[in-house]
């Protein structure tokens, strides 16, 4: 995905749904690559998680380093709808 798409979406182009103060988040970028995966495999959020820490077919489409922990499934504890369809 990430040798067809790469370049289709950066951070930048979220930076108006975020704030400017506060903690950083995640990445943009890498939560929309995410959500696109998790609806083509038909994962759950725990799921999704799950594959971004352990599987490197994740990890290469994110752009992420090997040893990347990952993020937890719902970031900051909060419920959140489901970025399945």
């Amino acid at each position: 995905m990430r040798d067809r798409l790469d370049g289709l979406w950066c951070d930048e182009d979220f930076v108006d749904w975020y704030p400017r103060d506060g903690r950083p988040g995640l990445s943009p970028a890498q939560l929309a690559t995410v959500c696109v995966l998790q609806f083509v495999l038909g994962l759950s959020d725990r799921q999704a998680a799950e594959a971004v820490r352990c599987r490197i077919d994740f990890k290469y489409a994110m752009a992420m380093e090997l040893d990347d922990p990952g993020f937890h499934h719902s970031p900051d504890g909060l419920p959140r709808p489901s970025c399945r369809g």
